[in-house]
């Protein structure tokens, strides 16, 4: 059996992970554990992540959970983007810094030239009627 899912993650995985991979949550309703994962290997990588004492020691021991994960082809690589797919009205501001995954758009404002740019070329449009259509 085969299954498309995702496991959303942080640049800092912990704690999460034993609900994705950890054996006691193979069997539990409800849990992210989809693929039914028991085994001592696996919790063990899990506990060594979490228990991580610097970044170059998570980023390792992530690299070696994804490395068990899909020697054990139980999760196998679909997609990523390395961006983010967001469509807009180009009306708005953006801060020159901006974080290293997702979209932020309660740090967006209204760019007052660029909003009566946008506003001028809506305006230009040809206007579109509608019609009625007779009900039968």
């Amino acid at each position: 059996d085969m299954i498309v899912g995702s496991w959303p993650e942080s640049l800092s995985p912990g704690n999460e992970q034993r609900n994705f991979w950890g054996s006691e949550f193979a069997t539990r309703q409800g849990s992210q554990n989809l693929i039914g994962i028991k085994s001592p290997v696996i919790d063990a990588l899990v506990d060594g992540l979490i228990a991580a004492p610097d970044r170059t020691s998570l980023v390792n021991r992530v690299h070696a959970l994804d490395r068990v994960l899909q020697w054990g082809h139980w999760v196998i690589p679909q997609w990523h983007l390395t961006y983010d797919r967001v469509a807009y009205w180009d009306k708005f501001g953006h801060p020159s810094v901006v974080p290293a995954m997702g979209v932020q758009l309660d740090t967006w404002w209204m760019h007052q030239e660029k909003l009566s740019a946008v506003s001028h070329q809506l305006s230009a449009r040809p206007k579109t009627r509608l019609r009625r259509v007779p009900s039968s």
